[in-house]
Order: structure tokens, then C-alpha cells, then sequence
């Protein structure tokens, strides 16, 4: 078995200690301490320490990427920015008011993820996205913990472990720290020490791991349900009455989700609706636009052949990853589609902890070459995924420039610098991100007859200063704004007959 000790180890573990009288030489003190460390550090080396381990390395590598590019000014939507308006007002106690999807909007009516929430009392001790971005690697990398942990359980330590940085690695997790921040960071590790409890057959923490994830967003109850099905199917393979707690969490799952759609959001928008039905409608009546079956084919194969090569439909546990699938394959929205952005993060902890399951029962079959299938998968999407790792944004830790701050930014963040904190700014992708944690920041093009005192924006090669201020007078005609400077790509305007006019 993997997770048996070594001879080595136990030979070691059976010398006894020396004695402090055995020693002639003065060190009688000195020798025990060094004995009580080496102890400690054979310890640490034990199997129940991998998952931990494995975690902390993890961490340093997505704080890295997103850390990094966020000093790069790379930042890949205005996310960021809107999570962090909604952290900062929570973080004084204030309505999520989150400007930038429209002046005054509370961040609640857009989407149901009061989990943000905790992130606030860290937010007031460091005002920074920076924050967000670090919270968020930590939120990824402890979801580590139980998928290493039960597949070590189940297939022993070298193989847990490849499952481990096969999931670690993966795809979805790597483009999910790519996009910067967003509120499904909570929701992979919630699910995944959900399905951990599910594979231990400790039903009770299953259900109470999952049912928060009512609180990260509104279509999670759905996948509540389906953690309650499987709960269901395991439980009565096991023999045992979980049917009222699974029963239970299936209505919970799906009452939280309706009573989000239908009463929660329509509350704090301002249209009384959920404006992404529209994702699902078709607009104007006529037929809505369908994934195209290549689409839906190469985006399945991603999240089942790399990670799992195909065995992960034998276990029930893949029923969990219907209820996200199938919402983002009913959409006639082509960004949830594919495999960019932060998707298919929630899928990731399923998929693998799917594949344990599935291991763990190919290993008792009666077909010989299942059964050396399952024995050598871990290993193979270990290497997998470490291979895709060279065009996946991990690639970027190899790289001198992920490292280096341009000198172009630095003198964009000193243009920035020159707007008076709680200035009202309008902004673009770029700008958001340093203003946010200091100013009123509203989006280019939507501030519903809100007049900024500056609009600042990244167009490395975008217009020219005066065409800029033509711009300006075609975003605001009653109002003159003046050209206050260009550095690093960011031009930054500011009204004209106000007191904060810099220029």
C-alpha cells in the first residue's frame, strides 16, 4: 500500500533516545533539543501533513500570479473593482453600494453573495484589492485540503498526492486566479469539503458544508440539490435513513434559489427583476442563439478527459456538476461557454473528487484492465495537468517579466495619485482598480447624469488629448472637462469649475 511506512523510517523511529547522563561532553542539555527537533521534523513529513503542505504551495503561487498582475496593470474586467466597492462599504458598515454597475446600485440586486461580507473586517485593516486577490488564493488553495486528504484516504498517499496537484493545477482553477476576483472563490472550497464529507460517508457535514453555498450566489442552490441527491444515492447504498436530511437539503437548495430570483434580488433592483434572465431569454421575441455542439463537446472534454480521462462518470458525485453545466449551456451568452475566465472553477473540486470516487470503486472490479486504469489515472492527470501548466497562466512563474513592474505603470499610479481621495471618478478598465479603494468610482459611459469630478482612462494607444476632450463633452455636453495629464498609457481629465480641478 502507498501510505505504509518505510522500513527505513521505522528503523529510524525505533532508535531510542541517548540520555542526558550519557553525556561526557557538557551538551547534556543541548542533545535532547536536537533529537525533540528532528523528531518534529520527521513529523511534519508524515502523510497527514501532504494536503497541508501542498496548500501552502498552492497559495504562493496564485497570490503570485494574481499579485503580479495586478501590479502590471493587467487586470482583465472591472470585477475586481465592483467586489471591491460592495467589501468596502460592508467593511463601514454600509450598504453594498457597488457604483460601478450604475450609480447607487446595491450590489444585491445584481447578484446574491452577502459571503463577501467576511472579507470586510480584512478590508479595514488593508484597504486594498490587493486584499480580495490574497483571500481569494487562500479561498482556492485550502480547497486542496480535502481533495488531497480523502484521496489519500481512499488510494493511498503517493496517489492522493497526485490527485492533489492534478486538482491544484487544473485548468479551471488556474483561469478562476487569472480573472482576478470573484464571490465563487468561497463556493470551491465549500464544495469540496462537502463532497469530502460525502465520500466519508458523514452525512451531517456534508449537508452543513453545502448549504452555505446559498450565500455565495444565487444559482448555487441548485447545485445544494444536487449535493442532496447524491447524498441520497450514498446513503441508502450504505444502509443507513439519510433520507429526510437529504430530502431536506434538496428543498433547502432549491427554496433558497427561488426565494434569491424571486424575491431577494427584485427587492434591491432598481427594476424590480433579475436582469440576467436575459442571458437565457432572447431578446425582442425571437429565437435565442444555442451553444453550437462543437462548443459543448470541446467544453465537456476539458472538464472530464485531462482531469479525470473519462472515469469520473462512473461516480455519482458528477451529478453535482450538472446544475452549473446546464445553466451556462441553456444561456445564449458565448463567454460561459468556454473554458476562459472563472466558470469552470466550481466544477474543478466535483470532477476530481468524482475521480477518486471513481478509483476507489474501479479497484474492486471484476474487469482486469479497469482495474489497472484506475491505478495508474491519478499519476496520468498529475502529469497532465502539470503539461497544460505551459500555456496556462502558471507558465507566467517562469518568467522573469511577471515579476518586474513596468516603469510605464508607476507612472500611471503617480497620475492617478493626483486625484483628491473620495473624488468622483469615471473610469475604464485599468484606472478602477486605483481608485476604488480611495474614491467614488463609476463606470465610462454610465453614470446616469452624475457628473465626475475626473474621468481617467487606459488607452495605451488610444486618442489624442483634445480628441479626449471631445470625449469628455460627448459623455457630459453641459459640462467642460480639461486634459490633466498622459503617463503609462492612462489620460486623466478633470471638470472644469470645480474645486478639485487639478489641471
Amino acid at each position: 500500500m502507498d501510505s505504509a511506512p518505510s522500513v527505513a523510517a521505522s528503523a529510524e523511529s525505533a532508535v531510542p533516545d541517548d540520555s542526558p547522563d550519557d553525556s561526557p561532553d557538557g551538551t547534556a542539555d543541548a542533545q535532547p533539543a536536537g533529537h525533540r527537533l528532528r523528531r518534529s521534523a520527521r513529523r511534519l513529513r508524515e502523510a497527514r501533513f501532504d494536503p497541508y503542505w501542498l496548500a501552502a504551495a498552492l497559495f504562493v503561487a496564485y497570490a503570485t500570479l494574481s499579485v503580479t498582475r495586478y501590479r502590471r496593470f493587467a487586470s482583465m474586467s472591472w470585477d475586481l473593482g465592483i467586489f471591491e466597492q460592495a467589501v468596502r462599504s460592508y467593511a463601514h458598515f454600509q450598504a453594498p453600494i457597488v457604483d460601478l454597475k450604475g450609480p447607487g446600485t446595491n450590489v444585491l440586486g445584481d447578484h446574491f453573495s452577502p459571503v463577501t461580507a467576511l472579507l470586510a473586517p480584512f478590508y479595514r485593516v488593508f484597504p486594498s484589492p490587493v486584499t480580495l486577490l490574497v483571500a481569494q488564493a487562500v479561498l482556492f488553495a485550502v480547497s486542496a485540503v480535502p481533495v488531497t486528504r480523502v484521496a489519500a484516504r481512499l488510494l493511498g498517499r503517493r496517489r492522493g498526492l497526485a490527485v492533489g496537484i492534478a486538482y491544484g493545477v487544473s485548468w479551471g482553477v488556474q483561469r478562476a486566479v487569472d480573472f482576478d476576483f470573484h464571490e465563487i472563490a468561497f463556493a470551491v472550497p465549500l464544495i469540496a469539503f462537502a463532497l469530502e464529507a460525502l465520500l466519508r460517508e458523514r452525512w451531517l457535514a456534508a449537508a452543513c458544508w453545502a448549504a452555505p453555498l446559498v450565500l455565495v450566489k444565487e444559482d448555487l442552490g441548485a447545485t445544494v440539490a444536487a449535493i442532496g441527491v447524491v447524498l441520497f444515492l450514498r446513503g441508502r447504498r450504505a444502509h443507513e435513513k439519510v433520507a429526510p436530511l437529504a430530502l431536506g437539503l434538496i428543498g433547502f437548495g432549491v427554496l433558497a434559489s427561488a426565494f434569491a430570483l424571486s424575491v431577494v434580488i427584485p427587492e434591491f433592483n432598481t427594476s424590480g427583476s433579475y436582469d440576467y434572465w436575459n442571458k437565457i431569454d432572447a431578446e425582442g421575441g425571437g429565437p435565442a442563439p444555442t451553444i453550437p455542439l462543437e462548443t459543448a463537446l470541446r467544453t465537456l472534454a476539458w472538464v472530464l478527459v485531462p482531469t479525470t480521462g473519462l472515469l469520473a462518470l462512473r461516480s455519482p458525485l458528477l451529478l453535482v456538476a450538472l446544475p452549473t453545466l446546464g445553466w451556462r449551456f441553456v444561456s445564449h451568452e458565448e463567454h460561459y461557454w468556454g473554458t476562459d475566465w472563472h466558470y469552470s472553477a466550481v466544477l474543478m473540486p466535483v470532477v476530481f473528487l468524482a475521480l477518486v470516487d471513481a478509483v476507489h470503486r474501479s479497484r474492486r472490479s471484476q474487469r482486469r484492465w479497469l482495474r489497472g486504469y484506475a491505478d495508474q489515472l491519478p499519476a496520468a492527470v498529475a502529469a497532465a495537468g502539470l503539461a497544460l501548466c505551459t500555456a496556462l497562466p502558471m507558465a507566467g512563474l517562469t518568467e522573469a517579466d511577471t515579476y518586474r513592474k513596468p516603469a510605464s505603470v508607476t507612472e500611471a499610479e503617480g497620475l492617478l495619485d493626483r486625484v483628491p481621495d473620495d473624488a468622483t471618478v469615471e473610469a475604464n478598465i485599468g484606472p478602477i482598480t486605483r481608485l476604488t479603494q480611495r474614491c467614488r468610482v463609476l463606470w465610462i459611459g454610465d453614470t446616469r447624469g452624475v457628473l465626475p469630478d475626473y474621468i481617467a482612462l487606459h488607452e495605451p494607444n488610444g486618442r489624442t488629448p483634445d480628441q479626449l476632450v471631445d470625449y469628455a463633452h460627448q459623455l457630459h455636453p453641459t459640462t467642460r472637462y480639461a486634459h490633466v495629464g498622459s503617463a503609462g498609457g492612462v489620460h486623466l481629465l478633470a471638470r472644469v469649475g470645480g474645486d478639485r480641478v487639478t489641471a
